[in-house]
């Protein structure tokens, strides 16, 4: 595909900000001040100071030599920065490869995407109408290289575009400024009269080289497409990554799930035929207004199952509130991996962590109520009961060892024993009564001791005696007593689980 680039140069950035936010400035000559060296000078002028003769570096006690009605406005630290970071994330809707291009532009790749919008002359126009409406003046120019583009935009007739391979010829008759060159190149061009790129473009480039610098030459043939040149987008790019563009402001749930439904059809396609599946996803729905509502979804096992993909969505699409209207949709897929296509068994009704059905309900759970741990334990090869078990990294992991089934083994294991009151009648007898949270149990079943060492290379302590118990009602619990039997400490019993 043919790069084709559009940058954006924006007159007067920080002063249309200023006006966004306080309309009355519309009608006033006023400039941003800066202090340099213990005095003021002017670093940004609106439209009305400039066609008074003040200037960006003028002091502004000069100015106001000459203009005693100039507003002065202390411009607040790193305000560019912060508005251009703002813009582009803004100008994500007209393309995802968006560059900040200080001090006051930005620069799109936009190869691929003017079609949407009818062709790059509707682009454009689209481009500057809507930032005039948000209070900004801009100047665009598109072009092959980046650097035709951002000649065009500052140094061109207005907005304008260039045809393909026609760069060379539309930045003859602009100044050397226009190469985006230094200061100490310039001036040397300017005291030799070279004052169009049209003057020194044709000269033999060991000559431009040796005389003004390769810095003259690079540009140059960045401008004209010999040398590449490329932008480092803001946002990652995602190598799964859907865009919904839309004629008419969407303002509906409906209408929000129409465009997921697309949105995930295609995307569902695409990872279907290379063999992998979804475990992040990203909705981003850009705003009329200029903000973006999100919701993401993750799965417990990658799928490409769109209508599973839709129901997780379609549980947080009431969070979105599209305001004036959604003009953009953005489907990302931070994370994928591969999906090998499980083959049911028809015949067969077990139901087990291959069937997906079962990850399914799990991932609408999860997506239901994101404060819900569902967690799936293995066995672990350790003697002590806490340690006997381990959270699995996923649903696919496979255990190591086998669960230990020789011995009686709660349903709940508590994940740190309770202290109870004990009656035994001599050591090594299970407990005849015991006191938990208030109420006194009778045994009248009991099995053990099974006696459980402290694995001693990990800490240390006393070994421990359990017993499973049943009481009177039925309830079945499992004790133990912490190291030998001794009468002169009575706090040595523990509850450590509930059997079934």
């Amino acid at each position: 595909m043919k790069k084709r680039f559009a940058s954006l140069w924006f007159r007067h950035l920080k002063t249309d900000w200023m006006t966004v936010g306080q309309p009355q400035l519309k009608e006033i000559p006023f400039v941003l001040a800066i202090s340099t060296h213990g005095k003021l000078i002017a670093n940004a002028c609106n439209a009305l100071a400039e066609q008074e003769g003040v200037y960006p570096g003028l002091a502004i006690a000069d100015a106001k030599a000459f203009l005693p009605s100039l507003k002065v406005v202390n411009e607040r630290s790193e305000l560019t920065e912060k508005l251009l970071h703002n813009i582009a994330h803004w100008c994500i809707r007209y393309t995802p490869l968006v560059a900040i291009d200080l001090p006051e532009g930005i620069i799109l790749d936009i190869s691929g995407c003017a079609h949407l919008w009818g062709g790059e002359e509707s682009y454009l126009q689209h481009i500057v109408s809507r930032f005039k409406q948000h209070g900004y003046d801009v100047c665009v120019g598109i072009a092959d290289t980046i650097g035709t583009a951002w000649a065009i935009a500052r140094f061109g007739n207005g907005n304008a575009i260039v045809e393909g391979d026609k760069q060379f010829d539309a930045i003859l008759d602009l100044p050397p400024q226009a190469l985006r060159l230094e200061a100490t190149v310039l001036q040397r061009l300017q005291s030799l009269g070279l004052k169009t790129i049209g003057s020194f473009a044709r000269m033999p480039r060991t000559a431009l080289r040796r005389r003004f610098g390769k810095d003259l030459v690079l540009r140059l043939d960045q401008a004209i497409g010999d040398e590449d040149e490329f932008i480092v987008s803001i946002k990652p790019i995602f190598p799964y990554e859907e865009r919904l563009p839309c004629l008419e402001p969407i303002r509906t749930a409906n209408g929000i799930e129409l465009a997921l439904q697309q949105l995930l059809n295609n995307i569902c396609k695409r990872l279907t035929g290379e063999g992998k599946g979804v475990r992040e996803a990203v909705l981003q729905c850009h705003r009329v207004d200029g903000k973006i509502e999100q919701i993401s979804i993750g799965t417990n096992r990658a799928t490409a199952h769109q209508q599973h993909l839709f129901q997780l969505f379609a549980l947080k699409i009431p969070q979105i509130e599209p305001a004036l209207g959604i003009e953009l949709f953005i489907l990302e897929i931070p994370k994928v991996e591969e999906a090998d296509p499980v083959q049911e068994n028809l015949w067969s009704h077990r139901i087990g962590l291959d069937n997906p059905v079962v990850t399914e309900l799990l991932d609408r759970l999860k997506s239901r109520d994101p404060a819900c741990e569902i967690s799936r334990y293995l066995p672990a090869a350790h003697y002590w009961p806490e340690r006997s078990m381990k959270i699995a990294s996923s649903a696919q992991e496979v255990p190591t060892v086998d669960w230990q089934i020789d011995r009686p083994r709660p349903t709940r294991l508590l994940s740190t024993p309770e202290p109870i009151m004990v009656t035994a009648p001599i050591p090594d007898y299970p407990p005849l009564f015991f006191r938990y949270k208030g109420e006194v149990h009778t045994v009248k079943k009991a099995d053990g001791p099974e006696r459980i060492e402290r694995e001693w290379w990990i800490d240390k302590g006393e070994h421990r005696d359990y017993y499973a118990v049943e009481d009177e009602k039925g309830r079945r619990f499992w004790l133990y007593r912490s190291g030998h039997y001794d009468d002169r400490s009575p706090n040595q019993w523990f509850l450590h689980g509930f059997f079934a």
